[in-house]
């Protein structure tokens, strides 16, 4: 899969606050490019090594993980970025009730999710429980990590919120090849690790925040505000909705999957659908940069969102192009047995790229006070996708879980783009389809040397 280059002139807001956007959303992506390499190696030697069952299990094991952690976080990152982005007075006591909630609430669902193996254990499969017990053991870390890297974001920390970010993978990269290259290790030590890796990462968020803290103009002393955090969670509820029913979304067909099919299917679908999810990096990281300048600018017009969201169309579209031919690929370097992977991926091309666009203009909503209809939003979808997953997956096995996926994708992009057109008076071809300057912009020749994009 080749990505396509980033255009140098994609929109640059003016804010004296933040720096460049392009360069942000480069060394962002850059970074996100590297983590992919980490994720896709390490799975690429987890699928060498324990074959398509222990990619099934170790997979289920991080989606168990990845879903706990998008519930348990109650919308509270995008809060922070609201919050800060807004007002960086806020900083100090954003991050020590950030802390305060991680380490404890981040507790309370490790405990939960002891609970629901011990009690529940068919709920995970032929995954052994133990696993599931050793992984939860790094939540309350993950869940720190995962709110602080927001509140980096949003005072525009971009290479320390890349680094700190990229330190997982690449982690889980080195833990892959040492337990199971070299110390001929299993899954178990291989978990073992990992969450070790989670708990390393977070010590060196904190320490990264000491700094932060230290270097501000104005002293500010990090005590926890009941006040803010009860706004910050007031807000932050909004957004618990579309969190967790996206997570479910791009997680709970896996699961099923697992659950009806055995663990080797599922290894197989996860194959594609991690190739399918590393298209969405690129929309992801604009979306993210987009978010705190969105918030901190509060222009109910839109107008820098749909510059954005065209750039990104264009872009999406080249990928998922590339990804198509590529799809061919797969079998050949995760091995025979993932030959169905090629075909499960084409099936997901088309809501991958929908979506894709969908997370860069709901931003327009996100930062604006989140209106409560966009959560309603991704309710039906969730409802639409469970559905559709309990009716095919049985029948169709992972390929209908790629049908049910595109289908939910298409779903929420259509409800989020109409919603965007009625409330801004903007047509479709205006949001998504790039001008012809624009194009011949982006078309010249040398508009993409590295001197430019970093300019």
């Amino acid at each position: 899969m080749t990505t396509p280059p980033m255009p140098s002139d994609l929109p640059a807001k003016p804010d004296h606050i933040f720096g460049s956007f392009t360069s942000g959303v480069l060394v962002t992506f850059v970074t996100r490019v590297l983590m992919i390499a980490g994720s896709v190696g390490s799975s690429i030697v987890v699928a060498r090594w324990l074959g398509a069952k222990g990619v099934g299990e170790l997979f289920v094991i991080n989606a168990t993980i990845s879903m706990s952690l998008q519930i348990a976080s109650l919308g509270i990152p995008s809060a922070n970025t609201y919050f800060v982005a807004r007002n960086r007075k806020n900083l100090a006591a954003v991050w020590a009730n950030t802390m305060i909630f991680a380490l404890a609430f981040g507790s309370v669902v490790a405990f939960i999710i002891f609970g629901l193996a011990k009690a529940k254990p068919a709920l995970f499969g032929a995954v052994d429980i133990n696993l599931i017990l050793i992984a939860a053991l790094s939540i309350p870390f993950q869940l720190l990590i995962l709110l602080g890297l927001n509140v980096l974001l949003a005072i525009d920390r971009i290479v320390a919120m890349n680094l700190l970010d990229s330190l997982s993978p690449t982690l889980i990269l080195i833990n892959a090849v040492v337990v199971l290259v070299i110390l001929r290790s299993g899954l178990s030590v291989l978990v073992s690790f990992n969450t070790g890796a989670a708990i390393v990462v977070g010590f060196l968020l904190i320490w990264t925040m000491a700094r932060v803290l230290a270097q501000q103009r104005e002293r500010q002393y990090l005590r926890p505000d009941r006040e803010l955090f009860g706004k910050t969670l007031r807000y932050g509820l909004k957004f618990c909705i579309p969190i967790i029913a996206g997570a479910l979304v791009f997680r709970f067909d896996l699961l099923i999957v697992n659950h009806v099919r055995g663990a080797a299917e599922a290894g197989v679908y996860a194959v594609a659908a991690q190739v399918a999810m590393l298209l969405t990096v690129l929309p992801a990281v604009i979306a993210t940069l987009l978010f705190p300048r969105v918030a901190s600018d509060q222009d109910s017009s839109g107008a820098f969102a749909v510059q954005v969201t065209r750039h990104a169309a264009f872009l999406m579209f080249l990928a998922c192009l590339a990804a198509a031919a590529g799809s061919l690929l797969l079998p050949v370097v995760y091995g025979s047995s993932f030959a169905d992977s090629t075909i499960q991926l084409l099936i997901l091309l088309p809501g991958v790229f929908l979506i894709g666009i969908e997370s860069v203009l709901v931003q327009h909503f996100t930062g604006t006070g989140l209106p409560i209809i966009i959560p309603g939003f991704w309710l039906v979808t969730l409802v639409t996708n469970v559905g559709l997953n309990l009716i095919l997956i049985p029948r169709y096995g992972a390929r209908g879980a790629a049908v049910a996926s595109t289908i939910s994708y298409a779903l929420i992009f259509v409800l989020v783009a109409v919603y965007f057109c009625r409330q801004t008076n903007r047509k479709p071809a205006e949001i998504f389809v790039l001008r012809s300057a624009e194009l011949r912009d982006l078309l010249r020749p040398g508009r993409w040397t590295l001197r430019k994009l970093v300019s």
